[in-house]
């Protein structure tokens, strides 16, 4: 799944079903999640790999977690995700910086597991989730910097940090060895409105 021909096709097969399943035309998803139209079919078509800003808008506006755009199959009640199969959706400037989705589920809130490795010098700029989303964060090496707007706080391996990640935040590696961190998003499952003008 680290194959980017393999992420957006999963990626446009899911949004394209989750979309028509809700009746949804392209117009209104853009308008519902803020990604233009010419994007969403670019995703849909297969033609792009979105950015984690964009899956995450996406996601939200169907009311699913970002893990259930990239799986392949329906979750089944058992569900175990091999280390080869977690798509890897992001790579920093320095090498070995790389974020990995390991797993998410939809209900009663939307979670997500993630995999997190940013090398000296390196750092993720990560943008305001929507309300009441809250991440977690246990850092396994090295000493993560977490910047929450003017505030710096340095989490070091064996620590655990839980922030309200519905403002911009940052990931930075200040040090002189890679860190690694898991990370769980928790995001409240949003009741199904209508955007404004929307019938």
């Amino acid at each position: 799944m680290n194959d980017p021909e393999a992420v957006a096709a999963a990626v446009a097969r899911n949004v394209h079903a989750l979309r028509t399943r809700r009746g949804w035309s392209l117009d209104a998803l853009a308008g519902r999640s803020g990604v233009s139209k010419g994007m969403l079919v670019q995703i849909e078509q297969g033609r792009t790999n979105p950015s984690i800003a964009t899956l995450c808008r996406v996601a939200t506006a169907l009311g699913v977690a970002v893990p259930r755009l990239v799986e392949v199959a329906e979750t089944p009640p058992v569900r175990i995700v091999r280390a080869a199969e977690a798509p890897q959706l992001w790579r920093g400037a320095g090498a070995g910086s790389a974020a990995s989705l390991l797993l998410g589920a939809d209900a009663p809130e939307l979670t997500e597991l993630w995999d997190w490795r940013i090398a000296p010098r390196d750092g993720y700029d990560g943008e305001a989730h929507p309300p009441g989303t809250r991440e977690i964060l246990y850092v396994l090496d090295g000493a993560l910097t977490l910047r929450i707007g003017h505030a710096a706080h340095t989490v070091r391996a064996g620590d655990t940090v839980l922030f309200h990640a519905d403002r911009p935040h940052r990931y930075q590696n200040a040090g002189r060895r890679t860190v690694r961190f898991v990370m769980v998003v928790l995001e409240p499952a949003l009741t199904d409105v209508a955007p404004p003008g929307e019938a």
